[in-house]
């Protein structure tokens, strides 16, 4: 009988994607992957595990990727008996550091610049045994940061700015804007309008509200004031990134939309 090397670990899907919106992992088998540049968060998942570049992602889907900027992320979708193996291993998804596991990133180029399908075999069965040493989860974030990531993304429709979050973490503006963009690379108020406008593209996506009622639901003063923001971050206006989006998975725990039903 012959050996089917790819039945032991093969090269289900590659994705080599950048992307600024929520991002979903789907498919059977394992992932593994490099986020190679910008920094992210996987949903439903302690706020504090904000990953940045070099970090090596490992997960079973759905892995829903929530990135706070533009990411770029080389992944490999792994089946078989072997990746099987590795993903029972897992407690749960996470990244890692990137640094216990040098070669994964070397890897995953190889295979994306192609690769014959036995040798994209043998390629996944390294990247296996290299990423075996992932154990060391991504550095989390100091606490100030992750309570104020939570908090934001818990009252984001309800929060009047920088001011007020200081305010109810119990520090100055300015020591909270310090410490967060050290951590996170950008300020909390460009943070806040990111999760806003977030927010704002899944209720483009899923509902027909009126812009005035999604800038309600999602902390902008107005439509008009939606429109501005949203054109300046996406280049589009809300009218026509809803006429050209891909449905993303919704998030069905929006702050302040039950409002609406009482």
């Amino acid at each position: 009988m012959i050996f089917d090397f790819n039945l032991f670990c093969a090269a289900a899907e590659l994705v080599d994607t950048q992307f600024s919106n929520p991002f979903t992992l789907k498919g059977s088998g394992l992932w593994l992957g490099v986020l190679s540049s910008g920094q992210c968060a996987l949903a439903g998942q302690d706020a504090s595990q904000l990953a940045g570049a070099g970090s090596l992602l490992l997960g079973i889907s759905p892995l829903r990727l929530v990135p706070t900027a533009a990411c770029h992320l080389v992944a490999v979708r792994i089946t078989g008996q072997a990746a099987d193996a590795f993903a029972n291993g897992l407690e749960n998804a996470m990244f890692a550091d990137g640094t216990s596991c040098p070669g994964a990133a070397e890897l995953l180029a190889q295979l994306a610049a192609g690769v014959p399908l036995q040798r994209s075999s043998e390629i996944c069965y390294q990247l296996l045994c290299e990423s075996a040493n992932a154990d060391v989860a991504a550095p989390h974030l100091p606490p100030l940061v992750s309570t104020a990531i939570a908090y934001m993304r818990e009252n984001y429709a309800g929060l009047y700015g920088v001011e007020e979050l200081s305010e109810s973490l119990g520090v100055s503006k300015s020591h909270l804007v310090r410490v967060f963009k050290a951590a996170v690379g950008i300020p909390p108020g460009q943070y806040l309008t990111n999760v806003r406008i977030d927010a704002a593209k899944q209720l483009l996506c899923h509902r027909e509200y009126p812009l005035e009622v999604i800038a309600s639901l999602c902390g902008f003063s107005g439509a008009n004031y939606l429109c501005r923001v949203f054109k300046k971050v996406t280049g589009q206006s809300p009218t026509a990134w809803r006429a050209t989006a891909v449905p993303q998975p919704f998030d069905e725990h929006l702050p302040l939309e039950q409002e609406l039903y009482v």
